[in-house]
């Protein structure tokens, strides 16, 4: 089951894929907690599976009709079972964007390629790393 989980984003299940999502950065967790309590134009949604949260999805719709995936993992022992494409999905259901987009890593690209995405690499400016920007225009037949 897909659910809102804004309101247990300090819960032990919870911030362990938010950990996950964050790639274990402390700092950038508890940005990311106080993000989906604060504000409310930032969404935390759970994949509810077997009583625990199979994986997590955390986004906004900016004011150009764009779905911005912020975070989304799935637990380590779910992963490989569709529950990452099953959450992008759903959001694009709940949502109903124009569009998606997600900066990622290399293995974060791969993921998105594999269900649709178009990628674009590019160096971070910040870190010097190299990103991927992955894009998804939602045809109005994607929606039904």
């Amino acid at each position: 089951m897909f659910k809102p989980i804004n309101a247990g984003v300090d819960e032990p299940a919870i911030r362990e894929l938010l950990e996950c999502a964050v790639l274990f950065d402390p700092d950038a967790l508890e940005t990311a907690a106080r993000l989906y309590r604060e504000d409310d134009t930032y969404k935390l949604y759970g994949y509810e599976e077997e009583g625990g949260i199979a994986g997590i999805i955390g986004f906004r719709v900016n004011a150009s009709g764009t779905l911005e995936i912020e975070h989304l993992a799935v637990h380590p022992e779910q992963r490989m079972k569709g529950f990452g494409r099953a959450l992008v999905l759903l959001a694009l259901t709940e949502a109903g964007p124009e569009r998606m987009e997600a900066v990622t890593d290399e293995a974060g690209a791969d993921f998105f390629r594999s269900i649709g995405f178009q990628i674009t690499g590019f160096q971070d400016e910040t870190s010097g790393e190299e990103r991927f920007r992955c894009f998804y225009e939602v045809d109005e037949d994607d929606e039904e």
